[in-house]
């Protein structure tokens, strides 16, 4: 017996699997948009760090990169980046992440 798909999509069968497959798959690519907003924002703190590090305190602030680099919490990074206007040193700075 050979199923004939034009019966076979009219089948409420068919039209459930088909619809939950497509709930899951605009689930799973909000997921990843997150993932990715969340990736990209990172790297633009990241790189909003680095360049006022070097602004303010040249190599003595690049320093604290590879620290800085291995933070992943993006809150913590914005912390960071609006507490490079105040610090008065890259210690000062580091202290507010350590602390975390």
């Amino acid at each position: 017996m050979r199923w004939d798909m034009a019966v076979l999509r009219e089948s409420p069968w068919y039209q459930q699997i088909l619809q939950e497959g497509r709930l899951e798959g605009r689930v799973e690519g909000r997921q990843e948009g997150r993932v990715e907003e969340r990736q990209l924002r990172r790297e633009g703190l990241i790189s909003g760090i680095s360049l006022g590090l070097e602004l303010k305190f040249g190599n003595d602030g690049l320093a604290l990169m590879p620290e800085i680099l291995g933070i992943e919490n993006v809150e913590l990074l914005e912390e960071i980046l609006a507490a490079v206007k105040t610090v008065n040193s890259p210690d000062e700075l580091r202290q507010i992440y350590q602390r975390n």
